[in-house]
């Protein structure tokens, strides 16, 4: 058999069994080997140059580097978030009802959003209804990441899986797949998932608390701060009330001070004023939308701000410039208030928040006396916050981490995904068109920053996809994948088409464990496809089914990042998702096996 093999050929699979024993050991990051990939494809002349570099280019990464963003205006406008507490509040109370509204909910958020990000936005509030509801969380959380992965199946854009299939497809003369084309079967695992797990996974899954989130006991998620009203302020006239349930910015009013006196805490008819400073609790976020947008500001900027440094305008300077210092036990500045100590004249920073574990302050900042543990927020500029640093009053300084969410925006953040998946869907555009032209209509728009969408793109996942498709190309230049195809023909060559899908099947399932889904079908495609040819069958039931396995399959937590996400919160162990993924896996295969040949015939 080997000796049937030509030079390239034995070289695509050297280079093959080099970057498969790489991915599965992991020795290397993924998007390093499929750069190893790229250069030794040159580098071996089994790919001109240019040939090697095509996947950098390929419908594939771009889909996937814009979807990304579009999920990112999603979250950053507060649509995950909103969508998410919906599905909370509709859970109900027993078992049965919060699996029947979880599972197929969180499917189908996962069909036009990355599944790990589905799952991160549903794991708090799960773990809460959870709580509420007297269920132990391991019942829902293992559901919760198994209904995200299951919900990628619908669409094309739901995981990498499918569109480096569609690209395989394409370079064998198939039309690839349309963006639904895959929904009927995505549809159907969906549904299946989540009556196997009301009717048998009841019983398999354990019942657990799992492990307390001990990050959210020190989670900064809400600051202390003033905020001024300006003339041109859209609070200019309200009451407490309807500034506290006006939508552009998230704050609860601890207090309120006009011309240095504070004024009743009346929520009737006294209204606000141009030059009222309101003592708030806020979140990172808002700190940050209240220092770029025009109308309101952070009192000790407004008051101070041109004396030390103030950023200029746009969200680069201000993340910059603020960060966040912890002041340390037995300091000096303990006991003291930080209008006595005046950091703007001893360091040239202003105090612009405070976060404190325990109580928060209730009179202007200025007042405040100072404990150990306090967290300040400073601004200044680099030299200052290196005075700041060298200071052994402050235990260290961190980054600020708080983005601004444009949450008046979600509307219009829903509306442009709508609108690209339809123009993708009716082939208006091709799909690569259609997701550019939505990112940068949610970057026009301003539903997020220009920085916030290139943070938004996982650059690792982008790489690897560029990578590993040149290596598919290489195998169907070289005649490696018919040469695989040919062996496997003499072996299944008088099995019927549903024996030969679910032998595909099984394989790919287990290998997806131990490598990513986009590795596993960048592999296996190519000769899925020339299978399917040398047995006179469409390829489309053979890379569908290698790509939904790739996906599909759930024989460990280690197989998806969704499922290490609610490894420790669930409390589960290795073998719980051996009991409960191993059935569901072979129900998704019989699904598969059956559906896939009827939708080519």
């Amino acid at each position: 058999m080997p000796g049937d093999l030509t030079g390239p050929q034995v070289t695509v699979f050297i280079i093959l069994i080099v970057a498969f024993g790489l991915l599965i050991t992991e020795r290397l990051r993924n998007d390093i080997v499929a750069l190893l990939i790229v250069i030794s494809l040159a580098a071996t002349r089994i790919l001109e140059p240019e040939d090697a570099l095509r996947g950098f280019s390929s419908e594939p990464a771009i889909v996937v580097a814009a979807i990304f963003v579009l999920a990112a205006a999603l979250h950053h406008t507060g649509v995950s978030d909103t969508v998410g507490g919906w599905i909370g509040r509709l859970a109900g109370s027993s078992f049965s009802q919060a699996i029947v509204v979880i599972m197929p909910s969180v499917a189908v958020l996962s069909a036009f959003t990355h599944h790990v990000t589905t799952t991160a936005v549903m794991l708090p509030i799960t773990m809460n209804l959870a709580k509420e509801k007297d269920i132990p969380p391991s019942k829902l959380l293992m559901p919760l990441a198994f209904a995200a992965s299951l919900g990628t199946t619908i669409t094309i854009i739901g995981a990498p899986a499918f569109l480096i299939g569609s690209e395989v497809l394409r370079r064998a003369g198939s039309p690839g797949l349309g963006i639904f084309s895959i929904a009927p079967i995505g549809l159907a695992l969906s549904a299946v998932g989540t009556v196997f797990v009301l009717v048998f996974g009841r019983f398999l899954l354990p019942e657990r608390q799992g492990q307390e989130d001990s990050t959210g006991r020190f989670k900064l998620d809400e600051y202390f701060t003033e905020i001024t009203i300006l003339s041109d302020s859209p609070y200019d006239g309200k009451t407490l009330q309807e500034a506290e349930e006006d939508d552009q910015y998230q704050f609860k009013i601890a207090g309120w001070l006009r011309h240095g006196r504070s004024m009743p805490m009346t929520r009737g008819n006294a209204h606000l004023r141009p030059g009222d400073v309101l003592l708030v609790r806020t979140t990172p976020e808002e700190l940050i939308a209240i220092r770029e947008d025009a109308g309101v500001e952070l009192h000790p900027v407004s008051k101070y701000g041109e004396s030390v440094n103030s950023p200029t305008g746009g969200e680069d300077d201000v993340s910059e410039m603020l960060v966040q210092a912890v002041v340390a036990p037995r300091a000096d500045i303990v006991g003291r208030t930080i209008g006595q100590i005046d950091f703007r004249d001893r360091y040239g920073v202003l105090v612009v928040a405070l976060w404190r574990q325990e109580g928060f302050a209730r009179e202007e900042m200025a007042r405040t006396r100072l404990r150990a543990g306090d967290v300040l927020v400073l601004q200044g500029d680099a030299e200052a916050l290196n005075r700041v640093a060298g200071d052994r009053a402050f235990l260290m300084m961190t980054p600020f981490h708080g983005e601004r969410q444009m949450r008046r925006k979600g509307r219009l953040a829903a509306a442009i995904m709508v609108v690209t998946v339809l123009v993708a869907g009716f082939n208006l555009l091709t799909i690569e068109i259609a997701a550019l032209s939505g990112a940068l209509a949610a970057v026009l728009t301003g539903c997020l920053t220009p920085r916030q969408a290139y943070r938004a793109i996982d650059v690792r996942i982008f790489v690897f996809i560029a990578g590993a498709i040149p290596l598919g190309t290489a195998m169907e230049e070289t005649g490696a994948s018919r040469q695989v195809a040919e062996w496997l023909q003499r072996a299944v060559g008088g099995w019927e088409q549903w024996l030969i899908l679910a032998a595909m099947f099984a394989v790919v399932a287990v290998l997806t464990q131990f490598m990513s889904d986009a590795a596993t079908v960048a592999l296996f495609a190519p000769v899925a496809v020339a299978l399917a040819q040398a047995l006179g069958q469409r390829p489309e039931p053979y890379v569908v089914t290698v790509a939904m396995a790739a996906v599909a399959a759930f024989l460990t937590p280690i197989g998806h990042h969704g499922n290490l996400l609610v490894y420790g919160p669930g409390g589960y162990r290795f073998s719980d998702f051996v009991r409960v993924g191993a059935p569901l896996t072979i129900l998704c295969g019989m699904v598969v096996t059956f559906m896939a040949p009827l939708l080519w015939r």
